[in-house]
Protein backbone atom coordinates (compact mmCIF):
# COMPACT_ATOMS: atom_id res chain seq x y z
CA UNK A 1 0.00 0.00 0.00
CA UNK A 2 2.73 2.66 0.52
CA UNK A 3 4.41 2.20 -2.79
CA UNK A 4 1.12 2.52 -4.39
CA UNK A 5 0.12 5.67 -2.64
CA UNK A 6 3.65 6.74 -3.21
CA UNK A 7 2.87 6.66 -7.16
CA UNK A 8 -0.33 8.03 -6.75
CA UNK A 9 0.69 11.52 -5.36
CA UNK A 10 3.35 11.30 -8.24
CA UNK A 11 1.29 10.32 -10.37
CA UNK A 12 -1.57 13.63 -10.11
CA UNK A 13 1.50 15.64 -10.86
CA UNK A 14 2.81 13.50 -14.41
CA UNK A 15 1.57 15.75 -16.96
CA UNK A 16 -1.68 14.33 -18.52
CA UNK A 17 -1.04 12.77 -21.62
CA UNK A 18 -3.56 12.03 -24.50
CA UNK A 19 -3.04 10.00 -27.34
CA UNK A 20 -3.89 11.62 -30.93
CA UNK A 21 -5.03 8.89 -33.56
CA UNK A 22 -4.62 10.02 -37.33
CA UNK A 23 -6.00 7.71 -40.14
CA UNK A 24 -3.09 7.45 -42.67
CA UNK A 25 -2.87 6.34 -46.30
CA UNK A 26 0.33 5.14 -47.93
CA UNK A 27 1.77 1.76 -48.87
CA UNK A 28 5.28 1.81 -47.24
CA UNK A 29 8.01 3.07 -45.56
CA UNK A 30 11.59 2.37 -45.05
CA UNK A 31 12.21 0.45 -41.86
CA UNK A 32 14.54 3.56 -40.82
CA UNK A 33 11.19 6.09 -41.07
CA UNK A 34 11.21 7.28 -37.37
CA UNK A 35 14.36 9.86 -38.18
CA UNK A 36 12.66 11.18 -41.48
CA UNK A 37 8.65 10.92 -39.83
CA UNK A 38 9.83 13.20 -37.11
CA UNK A 39 11.46 15.56 -39.48
CA UNK A 40 8.52 15.70 -41.41
CA UNK A 41 6.61 16.12 -38.31
CA UNK A 42 8.43 19.52 -36.92
CA UNK A 43 7.96 20.65 -40.51
CA UNK A 44 4.76 20.55 -40.56
CA UNK A 45 3.86 21.39 -36.25
CA UNK A 46 7.04 23.48 -35.21
CA UNK A 47 5.76 23.22 -31.80
CA UNK A 48 6.58 19.81 -31.07
CA UNK A 49 10.21 20.64 -31.04
CA UNK A 50 9.78 22.98 -28.04
CA UNK A 51 7.12 20.84 -26.39
CA UNK A 52 8.79 18.60 -23.37
CA UNK A 53 7.76 14.56 -23.52
CA UNK A 54 6.33 14.19 -27.44
CA UNK A 55 5.70 10.73 -28.39
CA UNK A 56 5.26 9.29 -31.62
CA UNK A 57 4.26 5.47 -31.76
CA UNK A 58 5.66 3.03 -33.93
CA UNK A 59 3.99 2.58 -37.18
CA UNK A 60 2.45 -0.35 -37.42
CA UNK A 61 2.54 -2.94 -40.30
CA UNK A 62 4.39 -5.57 -41.88
CA UNK A 63 8.37 -6.21 -42.60
CA UNK A 64 9.30 -6.95 -46.04
CA UNK A 65 12.48 -6.52 -46.79
CA UNK A 66 14.39 -3.11 -45.83
CA UNK A 67 10.40 -1.83 -45.92
CA UNK A 68 7.41 -1.36 -43.47
CA UNK A 69 4.14 -2.06 -45.42
CA UNK A 70 1.36 -0.46 -44.10
CA UNK A 71 -2.43 -1.25 -44.45
CA UNK A 72 -5.53 0.34 -44.02
CA UNK A 73 -5.37 0.12 -40.12
CA UNK A 74 -2.03 1.37 -39.73
CA UNK A 75 -2.54 4.81 -37.94
CA UNK A 76 -0.55 7.85 -36.80
CA UNK A 77 -0.20 8.18 -32.90
CA UNK A 78 1.44 11.35 -31.36
CA UNK A 79 0.97 10.79 -27.64
CA UNK A 80 1.00 15.02 -26.11
CA UNK A 81 -0.06 16.87 -23.24
CA UNK A 82 -3.79 17.11 -23.15
CA UNK A 83 -3.75 20.61 -23.39
CA UNK A 84 -1.99 20.69 -26.79
CA UNK A 85 -3.87 18.13 -28.56
CA UNK A 86 -6.55 20.40 -30.05
CA UNK A 87 -3.33 22.12 -31.73
CA UNK A 88 -2.13 18.67 -33.32
CA UNK A 89 -5.75 18.48 -35.41
CA UNK A 90 -3.78 20.61 -38.30
CA UNK A 91 -1.72 18.05 -38.99
CA UNK A 92 -4.70 16.31 -40.73
CA UNK A 93 -4.36 16.65 -44.49
CA UNK A 94 -0.89 17.72 -44.80
CA UNK A 95 1.15 14.78 -46.80
CA UNK A 96 4.04 13.64 -45.36
CA UNK A 97 7.37 12.53 -47.33
CA UNK A 98 8.85 9.80 -46.36
CA UNK A 99 12.22 9.42 -48.28
CA UNK A 100 9.87 9.33 -51.45
CA UNK A 101 7.28 7.50 -49.63
CA UNK A 102 3.97 9.91 -49.44
CA UNK A 103 1.94 9.66 -46.35
CA UNK A 104 -1.49 11.15 -46.00
CA UNK A 105 -2.87 12.17 -42.89
CA UNK A 106 -6.83 12.16 -42.14
CA UNK A 107 -8.98 12.93 -39.97
CA UNK A 108 -7.77 13.15 -36.42
CA UNK A 109 -9.29 11.84 -32.79
CA UNK A 110 -8.04 12.00 -29.28
CA UNK A 111 -7.45 8.32 -27.18
CA UNK A 112 -6.88 9.07 -23.65
CA UNK A 113 -4.99 6.69 -22.03
CA UNK A 114 -6.46 3.38 -20.40
CA UNK A 115 -5.02 1.38 -17.37
CA UNK A 116 -4.02 -2.32 -17.91
CA UNK A 117 -2.03 -4.71 -15.92
CA UNK A 118 0.46 -5.66 -18.93
CA UNK A 119 1.72 -2.71 -20.87
CA UNK A 120 4.48 -3.00 -23.98
CA UNK A 121 7.08 -0.72 -25.28
CA UNK A 122 8.11 -1.61 -29.20
CA UNK A 123 11.62 -0.27 -27.87
CA UNK A 124 13.34 1.05 -25.22
CA UNK A 125 15.81 2.91 -26.19
CA UNK A 126 19.48 1.25 -24.12
CA UNK A 127 22.79 0.61 -25.41
CA UNK A 128 23.47 -2.22 -23.12
CA UNK A 129 23.19 -5.62 -23.24
CA UNK A 130 20.49 -7.63 -22.37
CA UNK A 131 21.10 -8.43 -18.68
CA UNK A 132 22.22 -5.11 -17.75
CA UNK A 133 19.19 -3.42 -19.46
CA UNK A 134 17.02 -5.43 -17.91
CA UNK A 135 18.21 -4.18 -14.11
CA UNK A 136 18.47 -0.82 -15.48
CA UNK A 137 14.92 -0.89 -15.99
CA UNK A 138 14.33 -2.53 -12.86
CA UNK A 139 16.08 0.37 -11.13
CA UNK A 140 14.43 3.03 -13.12
CA UNK A 141 11.21 1.57 -12.17
CA UNK A 142 11.94 0.83 -8.13
CA UNK A 143 13.31 4.89 -8.55
CA UNK A 144 9.19 5.77 -9.77
CA UNK A 145 7.81 3.54 -7.02
CA UNK A 146 6.59 1.17 -9.48
CA UNK A 147 6.31 -2.35 -8.75
CA UNK A 148 5.74 -4.82 -11.68
CA UNK A 149 7.70 -7.64 -13.43
CA UNK A 150 9.44 -7.12 -16.37
CA UNK A 151 10.11 -9.53 -19.98
CA UNK A 152 12.57 -8.52 -22.22
CA UNK A 153 11.38 -8.38 -26.17
CA UNK A 154 13.36 -8.26 -29.44
CA UNK A 155 16.72 -6.27 -29.26
CA UNK A 156 15.68 -3.81 -31.93
CA UNK A 157 18.51 -1.32 -33.97
CA UNK A 158 17.06 1.52 -36.75
CA UNK A 159 19.78 3.10 -38.52
CA UNK A 160 19.01 5.21 -41.64
CA UNK A 161 22.84 5.80 -42.70
CA UNK A 162 23.23 8.88 -40.66
CA UNK A 163 21.57 8.26 -37.09
CA UNK A 164 21.05 4.93 -35.18
CA UNK A 165 19.41 4.02 -31.96
CA UNK A 166 18.74 0.48 -30.28
CA UNK A 167 17.03 -1.07 -27.63
CA UNK A 168 14.70 -4.01 -26.76
CA UNK A 169 11.22 -4.30 -26.60
CA UNK A 170 9.57 -4.67 -23.23
CA UNK A 171 6.87 -5.86 -21.28
CA UNK A 172 5.95 -4.77 -17.55
CA UNK A 173 2.83 -6.71 -16.24
CA UNK A 174 0.99 -7.13 -13.04
CA UNK A 175 0.63 -3.48 -12.63
CA UNK A 176 -1.36 -1.70 -10.21
CA UNK A 177 -4.13 0.60 -12.60
CA UNK A 178 -2.31 4.01 -11.05
CA UNK A 179 1.03 3.02 -12.35
CA UNK A 180 -0.22 1.84 -15.41
CA UNK A 181 -1.14 5.47 -16.12
CA UNK A 182 2.13 6.73 -14.47
CA UNK A 183 4.37 4.63 -16.90
CA UNK A 184 2.64 5.63 -19.63
CA UNK A 185 2.25 9.37 -19.08
CA UNK A 186 6.17 9.00 -18.66
CA UNK A 187 7.66 6.51 -20.72
CA UNK A 188 10.76 5.01 -19.92
CA UNK A 189 14.64 5.98 -21.17
CA UNK A 190 15.38 8.62 -24.14
CA UNK A 191 14.33 9.30 -27.49
CA UNK A 192 10.12 9.12 -27.14
CA UNK A 193 9.54 10.85 -30.46
CA UNK A 194 11.75 8.28 -32.14
CA UNK A 195 8.82 5.78 -30.83
CA UNK A 196 11.06 4.69 -27.85
CA UNK A 197 10.16 3.99 -24.83
CA UNK A 198 6.15 4.56 -25.23
CA UNK A 199 3.55 1.73 -23.47
CA UNK A 200 0.35 0.88 -24.62
CA UNK A 201 -1.84 -2.02 -23.11
CA UNK A 202 -0.61 -4.93 -24.19
CA UNK A 203 -3.23 -8.54 -24.22
CA UNK A 204 -1.21 -11.42 -24.34
CA UNK A 205 2.24 -12.21 -23.43
CA UNK A 206 2.55 -15.08 -25.22
CA UNK A 207 2.34 -12.23 -28.13
CA UNK A 208 5.53 -10.84 -28.43
CA UNK A 209 7.12 -9.76 -31.84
Amino acid sequence: MANESVVNASNSEAQEMVDVVFDLNGSAVPASYPFILWSELLRCLPWLGDTGNIGVHPLRGSASGDNILLSRRTKLILRLPAERAAEAYSLSGQQLNIDGNVLIVGQARDRPLQAATTLHSYIVESKLGEVEFLADMKQKLQAMNIPCNLICDKYRKINDGNNSLSGFGLVLHDLKPAASLHIQRTGLGGSHYLGCGIFVPFKSISGLD
